[in-house]
């Protein structure tokens, strides 16, 4: 393998990445984050997202993933110390071989693609990045068409939020979107494209309950804030409110386990219908 450049300091490259991890502002200007992890690197590479640099353990002996990944991957390749690398990786058990940092995609709803079958989930302001990572890779596993994340929220992209979807993040379109107003605007041209799609609200006096709703028609499934719920105009904008019967001491669920309740009671019904 060709050598390239070498970091050893913290020097400004390095200062540009450890940026990208603490740094929503500049992940954003910047418009790539740093990826940590075999999985969520592996699938970013399967899903063609763009790596623009490789950051490789320079004391390591890589192993076979590892050194077919700088191979065959078109990106810039950069040895960065050991000790600099434990820094970057975020567990301080293991030192990583490979970091990726990588283009973001645009944030447009354009990305989901729109259809009869459709299943979208819309996380309002969610408070914690963790929580989206999770969301994100329940959606993955349920065969939903994409995640819509509305309003002042935690970063799908902040590394927290990323190690979270342990890669589902690659796998299926996630936009950031600043209101409501734009997401109901392209449910206005869904609907105008022959797709009668459902906006359902999850609300704990919602009716009925989530398993007598019909879940095969095309659904965007909103999912509130983690402790205020669905914001009135969202309440406002629900064809229907669904609810999940809990019968414990809790008073509510964690946003995203709520959503994967409701997402496997859409893949249920789903695989039951087409059955």
């Amino acid at each position: 393998m060709a050598q390239g450049l070498r970091v050893s300091t913290r020097n400004a490259r390095f200062q540009q990445w450890e940026a990208l991890l603490g740094n929503r502002a500049k992940r954003q200007r910047r418009g790539e984050f740093l990826v940590q992890g075999v999985r969520p690197i592996t699938m970013a590479v399967t899903h063609g997202w763009q790596i623009r640099e490789l950051l490789y353990d320079a004391g390591a002996r890589l192993s076979g993933w590892a050194r077919e990944t700088l191979t065959d991957v078109p990106a810039e390749r950069i040895a960065v110390s050991r000790e600099l690398m434990a820094e970057l990786g975020g567990k301080s058990d293991t030192v990583p071989e490979l970091l990726a940092v990588v283009a973001m995609p645009e944030d447009s709803l354009d990305r989901i693609s729109a259809g009869p079958s459709m299943l979208v989930v819309v996380f309002d302001r969610p408070t914690g990045p963790g929580n989206i990572g999770t969301l994100v890779r329940s959606a993955d596993a349920f065969g939903a068409d994409g995640v819509i994340v509305t309003g002042h929220a935690a970063d799908v992209y902040d590394p927290k939020a990323v190690r979270a979807s342990t890669g589902s993040l690659f796998g299926l379109p996630v936009v950031r979107v600043p209101s409501h107003q734009a997401v109901l605007a392209w449910v206005r041209e869904v609907r105008a494209g022959g797709v009668d799609l459902r906006v359902v609200g999850t609300d704990e006096n919602g009716d009925p309950d989530a398993a007598a709703h019909d879940f095969t028609r095309p659904t965007l499934a909103l999912i509130g804030n983690e402790t205020a719920g669905l914001s009135a105009a969202w309440r406002d904008a629900c064809d229907d409110l669904v609810r999940i019967p809990m019968s414990g001491t809790a008073s509510s669920l964690n946003a995203a386990a709520a959503a994967t309740v409701v997402l496997y009671e859409a893949a249920r019904q789903r695989t039951a219908h087409h059955a």
